[in-house]
Formats: C-alpha cells, sequence, structure tokens
C-alpha cells in the first residue's frame, strides 16, 4: 500500500483499534458512561440545562449567546489542540514546563485506542469548572444571559467528548456530519499531525488554514510521538 494514498478509511496496522474497542453505537454508548470525565461533563451539560430553566428570563439573547458560541468554540477548539495539548515542554534550568494536559494528549496520540487517554483530564474539571461559572455570571449582564451561556458551553462541552471518544472506537458514524468528523480526526492522528486540529467542528481548520486536501500532504513519520515532544 502506498503510503501515500492514506485517508481515514485506510486500515494501517497501526490504524487499526483494539478488538475489544466498541463496534456498535449501542456498546459505545455503555463504555462511554464507564469513565469519570463523561459522566462529570453529563452532569455539568443536565445542571446547566437545569440552571437555565430554573432562572428562565428567556429573550432573543438566548440565541444570540448561542450563535456565539457557535461561531467561537471551533475556534477554541483549534487554539486549545495547537498551544495547549500540543504543547512543547520547556526547560528552564532544572526545571521544566509540561502540562499534565499536555502529557496525557502525548500519551494518547502514542496509543490512540487507550481509551482512557481519550477524554478531558477530570482533575481539570474542579478548576476549570468553577471559572466558567464565574466568569459568566460575573460578566453577563443578567443571570438569564449566563445561564444560557453555561448551559451550551457544557452541552458543547459534552459533545465534544462523545465525539472525541467516538473516533477512537471501532464504530463508524454513519451520518454525513460525523463521517466527516471522524474521517478528519483519524487523518489527524495517523497522516499528520499538524494538520485538522478539529474534533467536534471543522470550521476552526478552514478557517485557520490547517484542513488541507490529505492528498496533498506528505504522511509524518512523528504522528504517534508528536515530534521531539514524545522525548521528554
Amino acid at each position: 500500500m502506498n503510503v501515500r494514498d492514506i485517508d481515514a478509511n485506510t486500515a494501517l496496522p497501526d490504524a487499526a483499534p483494539r478488538v475489544t474497542s466498541p463496534s456498535t453505537l449501542a456498546q459505545a454508548w455503555r463504555t462511554f458512561f464507564r469513565f469519570r470525565s463523561p459522566l462529570i461533563m453529563a452532569s455539568l451539560a443536565a445542571g446547566g440545562i437545569a440552571t437555565k430553566l430554573w432562572f428562565g428570563d428567556w429573550s432573543r439573547w438566548d440565541l444570540l449567546v448561542v450563535l456565539g458560541l457557535l461561531f467561537v468554540w471551533p475556534v477554541q477548539e483549534w487554539l486549545i489542540h495547537v498551544f495547549i495539548l500540543h504543547f512543547e515542554p520547556k526547560k528552564l534550568g532544572r526545571f521544566t514546563i509540561d502540562p499534565y494536559t499536555s502529557q496525557k494528549h502525548r500519551r494518547h496520540h502514542r496509543d490512540p485506542w487507550r481509551i482512557e487517554l481519550v477524554f478531558i483530564p477530570a482533575r481539570v474539571l474542579p478548576f476549570t469548572t468553577p471559572l466558567l461559572v464565574l466568569l459568566w455570571f460575573g460578566l453577563s449582564p443578567t443571570y438569564g444571559i449566563a445561564a444560557t451561556g453555561l448551559m451550551a458551553y457544557f452541552c458543547l462541552a459534552f459533545h465534544y467528548e462523545w465525539v472525541h471518544y467516538l473516533v477512537h472506537t471501532r464504530y463508524k458514524p454513519k451520518s454525513w456530519y460525523y463521517e466527516r468528523l471522524w474521517r478528519s480526526h483519524r487523518l489527524h492522528h495517523f497522516m499528520n499531525e499538524h494538520y485538522w486540529y478539529g474534533v467536534s467542528m471543522l470550521a476552526g481548520d478552514r478557517l485557520l488554514g490547517t484542513s488541507p486536501d490529505p492528498k496533498s500532504v506528505e504522511p509524518s513519520p512523528t504522528c504517534r510521538t508528536l515530534g521531539k515532544m514524545g522525548e521528554v
């Protein structure tokens, strides 16, 4: 097989999920909720919906907040993926700056079929969740708008968690939209780690120039190691 012909449908030896990985949608859902981070994210999404229902105060601003988040989210995904998840460890004398999220992401690239490495690190949620709550309620003009923002944000975060997990199982989505996400993220892992940073939305890649035609991209030998980062 010519390496130049790789795409997300190609069954490469290192691109084959483990036989124990979920292969149906029902199996995928059952396995998904066996892990702590998805349970936390589902609880936050449900809590966000409950909070909005409690405060009410529905208006056209709710729609604008949701639309604004849908516009910002793919860019946020791109920025986090590039500058945090792919952060290259920096040595300062005897010390090394190497965030836990970056370390875990490198392990994820080295072993993309190990499901427990797929999820947002549960240990960061106790810090990021209160910060998000404070920001939305501190900066929004009304509690109703703040509740809308939290509801939409946590639902989008849960969706991200689900999509990223699903791509790393044996199940291949059947809908056009999710098949595109599946294909794009597998290209990131098995074709070239410098492209296709979007996970649950792809507009960030199109906007920022990292969604090329796969046939025009050289396969990268460092998809698994992320270059020298894997040596730290």
